[in-house]
C-alpha cells in the first residue's frame, strides 16, 4: 500500500477541495493534512483502490473512497474536527 499518487489525487480533487474549507488543518503537502502539528488525514491507493485514513481517539480509521460517494469521510472528518 503506498501514499497516493497525483494521477489517484486528482480523481479526488473535488474532496480535497471541500476539505480544505474545514478549519484547522494544514495541508503540508497535497492529500496530507494535519492538525495541531500530528498527522490527521491522508489517502492511499491499494490494486486500483482509493482509501482515506484519518485520525480517531486511537490510531487512524480508513474509508474506502467508492466515486462521490465521500460524505461517510466528511462527516467523520468533521465530528473528528468538532471534538478536539
Amino acid at each position: 500500500m503506498r501514499h497516493a499518487r497525483d494521477e489517484y489525487l486528482d480523481r479526488l480533487e473535488p474532496l480535497l477541495a471541500a476539505i480544505r474549507l474545514r478549519t484547522g488543518l494544514v495541508e503540508r503537502k497535497r492529500g496530507t493534512f494535519y492538525r495541531k502539528g500530528q498527522a490527521f488525514l491522508h489517502f492511499h491507493e491499494h490494486a486500483g483502490q482509493l482509501l482515506a485514513d484519518l485520525r480517531a481517539d486511537v490510531g487512524f480509521t480508513r474509508f474506502e473512497l467508492v466515486a462521490d460517494q465521500w460524505q461517510p469521510l466528511l462527516a467523520a472528518l468533521d465530528a473528528q474536527l468538532s471534538r478536539r
